[in-house]
């Protein structure tokens, strides 16, 4: 008890000397006004060591009255605790349990006629302990979040980067293509001798052109100023990469749209594939790809993700002298280029619809791009920022033809 009048006696001395030191302070400061005046150097030093005074007078305070709370809660736990261990000797153990009703009853008779036990028995019986859960105390219960936003999606764009994106050069432009070529045939018919002097063969060339238009493609969001201030990680970073993102999957589903419009007849591997008859349709379709293109561009050989589990398997990665791929590894896929057969590379994409896939060349098809990326606006009425992710993207068939579409027929 000694301990807790020392610990008040000293906060009424700290409190009353606060006093003083404001006091003084009030006077110096209004000394300065009654005389229309600004505080001279010295006053202003005073008030400068009165204050410095003061908040470590009050530091000294809180700490003070900090411990004596402290000190009051340990005491009145001890006297709970005492209490429940004096009450357990009694009773016999900190929890009482009754078999019946009818002894329930008999102490609750005892204990109104003075028994002791019985009632310290009733009291711990019908004591009800308070249960504290996490639920009682939201406000010391962090909510951390922990790592970076778990976000899948591709943006990889293994068609477009197989492809190769050229600049947009315009809203509408246009690419000219050969579509009849000049002739050149041997003079006369019955040889040169016979045939001096005879005309050449002559045929003009015609040049038509494919129109290119510009697709905008874009989308925004508008972010409240409080969300982008307060949030960790970063909203904004994370909503621009989510755009930039969604902004890759649909231009490579624009590519793959582009693939799956092609007419040529379809070259099968068979309801039943093998090795052997999944290389026959490929070398089958190259040539075709290869006979209309005149071996300009590179192959691509497409396939949408749930193909690896048909061309997969066939092709295991032990590399015999005679195989014609280096084989896949289950392990090692993600979209884009995952192995070759015949040397021709394997590249896996999102974008295609389940069961496509595709030998193509490069040069039968065409990609233009012209990023703008990231935008953004302020709503100052609403506190807000807009913010916008965009590019211009088209894809455009060259050659129909030399696109051939792999079933399993």
């Amino acid at each position: 008890m000694a301990n807790y009048q020392a610990n008040d006696a000293m906060i009424r001395r700290l409190e009353k000397e606060l006093e003083e030191r404001n006091s003084a302070a009030q006077g110096i400061i209004a000394n300065a006004e009654d005389g229309e005046r600004d505080l001279n150097s010295a006053e202003s030093e005073t008030l400068k060591g009165l204050r410095n005074r003061m908040g470590e007078l009050k530091e000294q305070i809180v700490e003070l009255e900090a411990t004596a709370e402290a000190a009051q809660s340990v005491s009145v736990r001890m006297k709970e605790l005492d209490q429940a261990i004096t009450t357990a000797r009694r009773v016999g153990s900190q929890t009482v349990e009754y078999r019946s009703a009818g002894a329930f009853l008999l102490d609750t008779y005892k204990a109104s006629q003075g028994d002791r036990t019985a009632g310290e028995r009733l009291e711990v019986y019908l004591r009800a302990a308070a249960h504290q859960k996490t639920t009682d105390n939201p406000g010391v219960v962090p909510t951390p979040v922990i790592g970076e936003v778990i976000n899948f999606i591709d943006a990889s764009r293994p068609l477009v980067t197989a492809i190769g994106p050229r600049d947009m050069p315009a809203g509408t432009f246009y690419r000219p293509r050969v579509t009849q070529h000049t002739a050149v045939l041997v003079q006369g018919a019955a040889g040169a001798a016979a045939d001096e002097k005879t005309e050449l063969t002559s045929q003009k060339m015609t040049i038509s052109r494919i129109t290119v238009n510009a697709k905008t493609y874009g989308g925004y969001v508008n972010v409240s100023r409080q969300n982008i201030d307060f949030s960790s990680p970063q909203i904004m970073d994370i909503i621009i990469q989510d755009l930039a993102g969604v902004y890759a999957q649909q231009t490579e589903a624009a590519t793959a749209a582009e693939l799956d419009a092609s007419l040529t007849t379809p070259v099968g591997y068979g309801a039943s594939p093998t090795a052997d008859s999944i290389t026959a349709a490929i070398w089958t379709a190259a040539s075709t790809a290869w006979n209309l293109t005149k071996g300009a561009g590179r192959l691509i050989l497409a396939l949408a993700p749930d193909r690896l589990a048909v061309f997969g398997k066939l092709f295991a990665p032990i590399s015999p002298v005679n195989s014609q791929s280096p084989g896949f590894t289950a392990g090692d896929f993600n979209s884009g280029a995952v192995s070759t057969i015949g040397g021709i590379p394997v590249v896996v994409s999102a974008g295609l619809a389940s069961t496509k896939a595709f030998l193509f060349s490069t040069a039968a098809i065409e990609v233009y791009e012209q990023r703008v990326g990231s935008l953004q606006a302020v709503e100052p009425s609403v506190l807000g920022v807009q913010v916008a992710y965009a590019g211009y993207f088209n894809a455009v068939t060259i050659d129909d033809d030399a696109i051939i579409e792999l079933t399993a027929t």
